[in-house]
């Protein structure tokens, strides 16, 4: 990870663009509840936990001068070939100064020859654009404390049931091969506290998908199946488990979700735009990825 480097700034104050430490997290989490953002504090534990940091650390204009937290930025390396841009934060206050600019450029560094992915809104878009990211695709977040998914109708010899630990193995083949990406360290970092469903058919894997608590209740992903129908199953599955409660889920355009989604009570409230900067990851024909780990991990 690199050293901390000075950013050019006021003459009366520095900036300093640094590696993120653990107790930086309380300051990153306080920016993005100012953006409305879900993310509690031990989902920043988490990223911090599977990725790699910077902050931007701005010289206070109290009589103090202490330094505060001013910026965040997270990269997440995927094997020697890809890695996931998130948690991207200006604060209000030093906008407008080229800030981001240095965070994406510091994180691009640190991505190495890796192709990067992020999702983006449509204010960062420009300035990703300008740094080498093309839209790959669309990605829909939806959500709701009501879905009314009935629980999901089965074909013959089919059930859903929970991973076996011996399964572990298979399911990071399996996310693999839908991907394009060798995401085991993360996946293997979400198995301590994710619940995983697996929809078997005679004997064979069909699909799985993971839940677990994230932000304002739970987010459902990923999802791998090898058609839409079966991905269907898998959500339901959830949305079923845990009628009333607050459910969350990202999908790619690709996926074909959207309006079934819509039509379960899982209003899609923002879209952003899939981008990235290198050779987009492709999986094979077989397995797809019908939804996000979240928008920070892909």
């Amino acid at each position: 990870m690199q050293a901390a480097s000075t950013l050019p700034d006021s003459p009366a104050q520095q900036t300093t663009l640094r590696p993120m430490r653990i107790t930086d997290l309380e300051a990153c989490h306080a920016l993005s509840q100012h953006l409305k953002w879900p993310h509690r504090l031990v989902d920043w534990h988490f990223h911090h936990a599977v990725s790699r940091g910077h902050v931007i650390e701005h010289e206070s204009d109290q009589d103090d001068g202490a330094a505060v937290v001013a910026g965040s930025g997270m990269l997440c390396h995927f094997g020697s070939d890809y890695a996931t841009l998130g948690l991207v934060i200006v604060s209000d206050a030093l906008q407008g100064r080229g800030l981001g600019r240095a965070m994406m450029q510091t994180l691009l560094a640190d991505a190495g020859v890796r192709s990067v992915i992020l999702n983006a809104t449509a204010a960062g878009r420009p300035l990703y654009e300008k740094l080498g990211f093309r839209v790959t695709d669309t990605l829909s977040q939806h959500q709701s404390a009501s879905a009314h998914a009935a629980p999901p109708v089965l074909p013959s010899g089919a059930r859903i049931r929970p991973l076996r630990e011996e399964e572990i193995p298979a399911l990071l083949a399996l996310d693999r091969h839908a991907t394009g990406m060798d995401r085991s360290a993360l996946l293997l970092a979400l198995l301590k506290f994710a619940q995983v469903a697996v929809l078997e058919q005679d004997g064979h894997v069909k699909g799985v998908a993971m839940l677990r608590e994230f932000g304002r209740g739970r987010v459902i992903g990923p999802v791998i199946a090898a058609d839409p129908e079966d991905a269907k199953r898998l959500i339901s599955h959830w949305v079923s488990t845990f009628t009333g409660s607050f459910l969350r889920i990202d999908v790619p355009r690709r996926s074909g979700l959207r309006d079934w989604l819509q039509e379960i009570g899982m209003t899609c409230v923002d879209d952003v735009v899939t981008m990235c900067r290198g050779t987009p990851p492709k999986g094979d024909a077989q397995w797809h990825a019908y939804s996000l780990i979240n928008q920070a991990l892909g």
